[in-house]
């Protein structure tokens, strides 16, 4: 058995490609979704990736979370399908509220570009089951809307819950509260963070690691822990 993992395009993704063939070097079946269409094709999980859907129009993401994919989404998300929101995806999430708080401009008010260090919180979601906590990460980080803010009761919540997934180490790139850089909802399943792991993947093309250049692969764990954990309960 293959887990089929989805990615949807929205008009203004760029990186679906690139989110597809992490899927695909996961060892998953990478499917492609189209925002129109609200089937998900009988996939097991679903990523909505970078970019900027509908042009940020309004707002990052306020647009998208009307496409037809996104009610079926919400849906398959609430009943326990692994979804994994990066960067806009992570607006998406916020915007139709599978995860709480929302994404504002960078406090610095401009587009930042880095390879970031981040320290894993929670190692027991769908998607951080191939991390330990405490574990410290390097993944690509490329945004402009990339704020995260909450009411201090949420914030507090999420603290307590466990359900701060990610936070940013040695520097936080936008300002965002408690320097969260990823979050989950409390079922495990849905995560939202806006560094990029799809672009740490393959040696060559990542961030620059200990041992050389351009060879960090910190975020193919991202793909491998859902797809692993979606073969061992098939």
């Amino acid at each position: 058995m293959t887990a089929r993992v989805g990615v949807v395009t929205f008009p203004g993704s760029l990186d679906d490609r690139d989110a597809l063939r992490a899927v695909r070097l996961a060892g998953g079946e990478a499917v492609s979704l189209f925002h129109a269409s609200p089937s998900l094709d009988g996939v097991d999980a679903v990523v909505l990736p970078g970019g900027f859907s509908y042009g940020d129009y309004l707002r990052a993401g306020a647009i998208a979370r009307f496409a037809p994919i996104m009610e079926t989404i919400v849906d398959a998300a609430n009943g326990g399908m692994p979804v994994l929101g990066i960067c806009n995806g992570f607006q998406v999430l916020t915007e139709v509220h599978l995860l709480p708080g929302s994404m504002i401009k960078n406090e610095h008010l401009h587009f930042i570009c880095r390879d970031q260090t981040l320290r894993v919180e929670n190692a027991d979601t769908a998607w951080t089951t191939e991390f330990r906590a405490g574990e410290e990460i390097t993944i690509p980080l490329k945004n402009q809307d990339g704020q995260y803010v909450a009411d201090e009761h949420t914030l507090d919540e999420l603290e307590a819950e466990g359900r701060v997934v990610f936070r940013y180490v040695g520097f936080n790139p936008n300002g965002s509260r408690r320097d969260i850089a990823g979050i989950t909802n409390a079922r495990g399943n849905v995560v939202g963070l806006m560094p990029h792991p799809e672009h740490a993947v393959e040696p060559g093309f990542g961030p620059d690691s200990a041992a050389a250049g351009r060879t960090g692969t910190d975020g193919l764990a991202f793909f491998t822990s859902a797809i692993k954990g979606l073969l061992a309960t098939a």
